[in-house]
């Protein structure tokens, strides 16, 4: 099924949604938007997010996306956000979304 223009400006809204100093996973955006699969935000992040805080979503490890790493956890460690061996610290960072559906 194709991805609507309204699940698109979901994604958009909670990934601007998430407060510096947090992160959140394509995964936990999946699921607050009642998508089937975390790929489709990253298909969304990939052709829709320049004005967005992109930097802010992770994988469900904590790993930064590789193409972008460097700039990626940079970015988040000037936020604060607490980085272990080149990994977010998701029990420390993650952002809990409140149900929108």
């Amino acid at each position: 099924m194709p991805t609507t223009d309204a699940q698109v400006e979901q994604v958009r809204a909670l990934v601007a949604s998430i407060p510096v100093g947090r992160v959140a996973t394509y995964g936990d955006i999946a699921a607050a938007a009642g998508l089937s699969t975390p790929r489709t935000v990253g298909w969304i992040m990939r052709t829709d997010a320049a004005d967005l805080p992109w930097h802010r979503v992770i994988g469900a490890g904590g790993k930064p996306a590789a193409h972008v790493a460097g700039r990626q956890l940079r970015l988040l460690a000037e936020e604060g956000v607490p980085i272990r061996d080149g990994r977010v610290d998701l029990r420390a960072a993650r952002f809990p979304f409140l149900s929108t559906r």
